[in-house]
């Protein structure tokens, strides 16, 4: 398999969402009272994991989801609060001088909100790192990704079949199958098995994993 495009998810992948989540349910003022002792270990009794979705989401709360979503979303000191993953700046730049073309593909609320914020996260590897994001439900499918992906595919003039997605979420497996590229399962904490009709895809647990499976099973 020949691989020279990697498109990152953001949240779960490069950057701590759970830790984001995390700290906005246990310090913003709204959500404190309620949620201010939980244990980290306890996220998924308070945020149950959706079959579909495979991660922790604010939204699959069972009573208070959209308005939990909300609240994180439009509140800049806990929505950019996500630190990055260890090791990721130099994970990428690994890549590049391998010769990757890498892209972030990131769905969001708002689209130039989540821009910056990346831009500012990820400055030091945005001279070759493509920043991408995506409105949630601007396009049809149950992911935007699909068609942001088949977008990026013309303006870049990329071939799908040589192109990875790496993505936490299930239903951003099926949406990179949709559009003709290689799904990558990224397993951060919380995380749940694939269904059996994905079970076929690779799965790492951290940027080493990956380095080493795309080094092992593909060439540039």
């Amino acid at each position: 398999m020949i691989i020279k495009n990697i498109f990152w998810d953001v949240d779960g992948v490069l950057a701590n969402l759970n830790w984001a989540y995390y700290n906005f349910l246990t310090k913003h003022p709204k959500y404190a009272p309620v949620y201010g002792n939980i244990k980290w270990e306890d996220l998924p009794k308070v945020l149950p994991i959706n079959p579909k979705y495979g991660a922790l989401e604010l939204k699959t709360h069972p009573e208070r989801g959209v308005e939990l979503d909300y609240d994180f979303c439009h509140t800049p000191e806990f929505f950019t609060n996500r630190p990055l993953y260890p090791h990721v700046i130099d994970t990428l730049k690994y890549f590049h001088q391998k010769g990757y073309k890498q892209f972030t593909l990131s769905a969001t609320f708002d689209v130039e909100t989540k821009k910056r914020f990346l831009n500012n996260l990820l400055k030091d590897v945005t001279d070759f790192l493509t920043i991408e994001c995506v409105q949630h439900g601007k396009f049809m499918h149950d992911s935007a990704k699909e068609d942001m992906l088949k977008d990026c595919f013309k303006r870049y003039d990329l071939n799908p079949d040589e192109t990875i997605l790496v993505d936490d979420r299930i239903y951003n497996q099926y949406a990179t199958i949709n559009a003709g590229a290689h799904p990558i399962r990224y397993r951060c904490e919380f995380t749940t098995d694939l269904p059996e009709d994905l079970k076929w895809i690779p799965e790492v647990h951290s940027l080493e994993e990956l380095k080493d499976w795309l080094n092992h099973n593909t060439s540039f």
